[in-house]
């Protein structure tokens, strides 16, 4: 997370199970329990721009500072807190974005490329050249570099300019190594991913930061659909709880909104028509892309997008559904169809005491609590009312940074 009120702050974030938080400063890096609060670990070794932990386990991934010499962003240790050793170090070819890990998957980010290995032996699986911003879980969610060809629009709009990017979403799947789907999430390019602990939901925002969807995974099924606010704003983070019944979003607004996702359905075909009725070609034609040849990997879909072989039959298959849809609906809807065409409210929100901050938001796995971290360097806790939502209340505010961090260089 980047900084900005406070200079000696590098990066925070939480674990997997939001029960601990890492940071990173110019000194070193530290982690804090949440509940109770308290440092439990720390170690001035050098400057840390990323610290991501496994769990609660003493494994540790460690990134240097861009502005540091002696720190490079290019290099990733991996590290026993426990034991105070070693375990891998490996350099990259440029700078270091993002690591993300889970039990059997280390991910590494790039500008360009995606590196996964296997974290029991650290060998490497499999690279994927994409644009940036991705996310991971048992499987592998980034923006496509380039738009689906079943995309309804395409068919009238202009190809999308070199490198630049589309609001599709691949999901990759880091078992088998291939494109297990690809979701027309947004029209506007994608900002922000989260798939929920167990690997089975994808939310997705794009740069204009107004309404967050979310996706079944690997079916690719728009679940729900989720009204952030009316102004456009930068997504700073987005987290499912534990259980995947709430979501927590954080903007450039000051704000944390919390959604609240239903019981999940069965899949199946009555599932289909209603989980993402403002968009049935697209959802079809989805599974339909990942039933025709993704298995391959990427590369073989890119190769197929090129040669026309999938696209042109897709877009006709969709622009024909689309048509048909447009001319069944005409100008009337059920109200039960419109009111699910319209995006779901927040179920409760909180306001940030201080303004101009970056936060990462989750939710406690085991108190009716909202966590916050502010890119000043401090730990919010909000109680929330898991009955009646609106607003949450500040409980307690500690600095993640000892008194010798806080002082200005």
């Amino acid at each position: 997370m980047a900084e900005r009120a406070n200079s000696n702050m590098l990066f925070a974030n939480f674990n997997q199970d939001f029960t601990c938080i890492s940071v990173g400063t110019r000194k070193g890096y530290s982690i804090t329990n949440c509940d109770p609060f308290g440092r439990v670990y720390t170690m001035n070794d050098g400057a840390r721009g990323i610290v991501e932990m496994l769990f609660c386990t003493s494994l540790i991934a460690l990134v240097g500072a861009a502005d540091h010499p002696q720190s490079s962003p290019r290099k990733l240790q991996i590290v026993n807190t426990k034991r105070q050793s070693m375990i891998c170090e490996l350099l990259f070819p440029s700078s270091i974005l993002a690591v993300k890990l889970n039990r059997k998957t280390l991910v590494i980010v790039l500008e360009n490329e995606i590196y996964i290995y296997d974290i029991s032996n650290m060998r490497l699986l499999h690279v994927i050249e994409t644009t940036p911003n991705p996310e991971d879980n048992s499987y592998l969610a980034y923006p496509s570099p380039v738009p689906s060809p079943t995309s309804a629009v395409s068919t009238t709009s202009p190809p999308a300019a070199s490198g630049s990017q589309s609001g599709d979403v691949l999901i990759f799947s880091t078992r088998t190594l291939s494109v297990a789907n690809v979701i027309q999430a947004h029209k506007s390019p994608i900002s922000f991913l989260s798939i929920n602990s167990t690997g089975t939901l994808l939310a997705t925002a794009s740069d204009k930061g107004t309404v967050i969807r979310v996706w079944s995974i690997p079916g690719a099924e728009k679940l729900y659909q989720f009204r952030r606010g009316t102004r456009e704003a930068k997504i700073y983070s987005i987290n499912f709880n534990i259980v995947s019944t709430l979501l927590a979003v954080s903007s450039a607004h000051d704000t944390v909104h919390i959604f609240k996702l239903g019981p999940q359905k069965s899949s199946g075909p009555s599932q289909s028509g209603v989980s993402s009725p403002s968009s049935p070609s697209g959802s079809v034609d989805s599974r339909d892309v990942s039933a025709q040849g993704l298995d391959a990997g990427y590369d073989a879909f890119i190769e197929k997008k090129k040669n026309g072989s999938v696209s042109s039959s897709l877009r006709r298959r969709s622009l024909h559904l689309t048509k048909n849809i447009t001319s069944s609906v005409g100008g009337y809807l059920p109200n039960t169809l419109t009111e699910m065409w319209e995006p779901s409210r927040d179920f409760a929100f909180l306001r940030l005491p201080s303004s101009g901050t970056r936060c990462i938001v989750a939710l406690s796995g085991t108190l009716p609590q909202v966590m916050v971290i502010s890119s000043d360097g401090y730990f919010y806790s909000y109680s929330i009312d898991l009955e009646n939502g609106g607003e949450c209340t500040l409980l307690k505010q500690h600095s993640l940074l000892d008194s010798n961090d806080e002082l200005n260089d």
